[in-house]
């Protein structure tokens, strides 16, 4: 996974600079902003693929040496239920109502869907003591 956070990083790196030079020179602020949110977007990917593979390692598929039956076992673990989903909801729901009711109910609804996605990613992160 190490080779697609670096790419998604890749991605993230070009939309801001993008997104920079097209703000400078363009004074547009729906591109602008767009471009800020493909960005975050790639960004998001990176750090969650960058987080797998600091827990996990290299993958069979990463390596050349490996066999077919490498791969083979569990495919992964999926929870049974989680409560990290729900609160990005509710962050994204605030964020919304921020951008219609005010700065400061977007920057409450922004740290929420901070909080729930930082959640999600991290949320079984001592799970891969009992592998």
């Amino acid at each position: 996974m190490k080779t697609e956070a670096v790419l998604f990083a890749g991605v993230a790196a070009f939309f801001a600079a993008a997104g920079a030079v097209y703000g400078w020179l363009s004074a547009d602020p729906t591109g602008t902003c767009a471009l800020g949110v493909a960005f975050l977007m790639a960004a998001l990917v990176a750090f969650f693929l960058a987080v797998q593979y600091r827990r996990r390692g290299r993958r069979p598929q990463d390596r050349s040496d490996a066999e077919v039956a490498d791969a083979a076992g569990t495919v992964e673990f999926f929870p049974p239920h989680s409560p990290w989903p729900i609160t990005v909801a509710a962050g994204f729901t605030l964020g919304c109502l921020g951008v219609v009711y005010g700065l400061w109910l977007f920057l409450i609804g922004l740290g929420v869907v901070g909080h729930g996605v930082l959640g999600m990613v991290l949320q079984y992160a001592d799970r891969s003591a009992e592998r």
